[in-house]
């Protein structure tokens, strides 16, 4: 049997980082870690082949060798998930699909033969099972959670791995935490469900042997759901296990940000090479957290749980939401007020939507609020429900944030702020150095010579170089990843 695997194309959005990865010569973030999951799910014998549709073309003769395609995708790949299960009807080939967005809305893949959804590991082996006797069923789901100890290696095999700026990993599924507006507890549960230690070593060292070296992303939507494994087992672990290597990876991770309470686990993260967290703030309104759910950031000083994380060297990316209903209209000045005086250089603001199956979703039904489709961005200006804010004045301010936090002038004075408090480690830097010196040079001809952002670029790299020389590669990375969002802004 002959497989082709598609990962569908995304458009240019703030978490792809696009512009960014000129510098570095790379087509995209991070690779399709589910549909290579998925490979490993299917029979041995079978030829497996895969593209993704971000780094390479999907080619007619790549569709006609195949007897089955597999399609998986999300919400922001919809379109491009469309026009690649067309071209395959049109060549006569039958489509499975999988993947979150098909789980969600099924209904909406009339054209996909079958659709295997919810986790793969309990309903991918049903369809295979049915196809082998001949009578596969339409759709198959299961309310079931997996035990991912039982989860086989992905087949980082099938991936070109120069064309990423990152790998992924995955260590855990589930969040303890109760968002309203988050459908990770709808797809995954509340209960963290992980790998065991050994499990993850195993395809951590897969990941290795392709001959990657650089960074590594664990995908988890909250990697320390279960602080107690890591502590005792995990990390500590992970560390020998990085020194016996020389220290090939970096890691970045999602987490809440009650890490900033742990110093123990923040250290041990540290300690074992991870270098980077993004955590959903949302926004400083305690009446808007108590809205959305948000209750693990409510009752602290959130500026100063992220200067900890930085203080244990650990670079804090945020998420932040305006649209709550409890939203007032100083809000946006809040909000930039936070952003700037947290250094938190990577701050995807987005406007609040309500994602379909999420208790938000339910909630704006029921007032019968909804009035579009989520395009899967939440930082592309659309929204998908009626604010109570006025429409016109929420989509003025958050066009206000982005314009201040992302001029040249309050971004790199707030990659200034990031740098005076961020504890380097001493493994940092030494790895991907060739990389590394060709994203330096990029970022001189273009940031430096014809960029608009030129004064403010040199400024820095002076500054940085008279008080923390050994902290120029974090200066320089965060400029590239400024040109980026500026980008992105100015589409809005």
């Amino acid at each position: 049997m002959k497989i082709l695997l598609v990962s569908p194309g995304a458009p240019t959005t703030f978490w792809s980082f696009k512009h960014a990865l000129k510098f570095i010569a790379k087509k995209a973030a991070q690779p399709p870690l589910g549909l290579i999951t998925v490979a490993s799910l299917l029979p041995v014998a079978w030829e497996k082949r895969l593209v993704d549709v971000n780094v390479q073309l999907l080619k007619d003769k790549d569709i006609r060798w195949a007897d089955y395609v597999f399609i998986g995708g999300m919400e922001i790949q919809r379109e491009s998930f469309t026009e690649i299960v067309k071209r395959c009807k049109n060549l006569g080939k039958p489509v499975i699909g999988g993947g979150p967005m098909c789980t969600v809305t099924p209904e909406d893949f009339t054209e996909v033969d079958h659709l295997v959804l919810g986790e793969s590991e309990i309903t991918l082996p049903l369809f295979l099972r049915d196809l082998k006797a001949g009578k596969p069923k339409r759709i198959y789901t299961s309310d079931e959670y997996p035990d991912i100890t039982r989860t086989p290696v992905p087949q980082f095999k099938l991936l070109n791995i120069n064309r990423y700026a990152t790998m992924d990993i995955q260590y855990s599924r589930g969040c303890p935490f109760n968002c309203d507006f988050c459908s990770v507890t709808a797809l995954f549960g509340h209960k963290p469900r992980v790998k065991s230690t050994h499990q993850f070593l195993i395809e951590l060292e897969a990941i290795y042997e392709t001959g990657w070296r650089g960074s590594v992303f664990i995908v988890d939507d909250n990697f320390i759901g279960n602080k107690k494994i890591l502590k005792t087992e995990l990390l500590p672990e992970l560390e020998e296990w990085m020194k016996a290597r020389n220290n090939p990876f970096t890691f970045s991770t999602e987490v809440s940000i009650n890490l900033a309470d742990d110093q123990e686990l923040a250290e041990l993260m540290n300690k074992a090479g991870f270098r980077m967290v993004f955590i959903g703030i949302e926004t400083p309104d305690e009446a808007c957290l108590m809205e959305c759910g948000k209750k693990q950031n409510s009752n602290r000083n959130l500026v100063d749980s992220v200067k900890i994380l930085q203080r244990n060297g650990l670079e804090v990316s945020g998420g932040f939401i305006v649209g709550f209903d409890h939203d007032q209209h100083s809000i946006f000045d809040r909000q930039i007020g936070f952003i700037q005086s947290s250094g938190i250089v990577n701050a995807m603001v987005g406007l609040l939507n309500a994602p379909v199956g999420t208790k938000l979703f339910e909630r704006m039904n029921k007032e019968n609020r909804i009035i579009q489709n989520m395009t899967g961005s939440n930082t592309d200006g659309s929204l998908n429900f009626e604010p109570k804010m006025d429409k016109n004045r929420l989509i003025q301010g958050y066009r206000k944030i982005l314009t201040t936090i992302y001029s040249p002038k309050s971004y790199y004075q707030r990659i200034r702020t990031f740098l005076a408090e961020y504890k380097l480690s001493p493994k940092a830097g030494n790895i991907q150095v060739f990389q590394n010196s060709i994203a330096f040079f990029r970022a001189v001809f273009r940031l430096g010579i014809i960029g608009r952002e030129r004064k403010e670029f040199w400024s820095l790299l002076i500054d940085v170089m008279k008080q923390f020389p050994k902290k120029l590669p974090q200066a320089v990375r965060l400029s590239i990843y400024g040109f980026h969002f500026r980008k992105i802004s100015e589409t809005i």
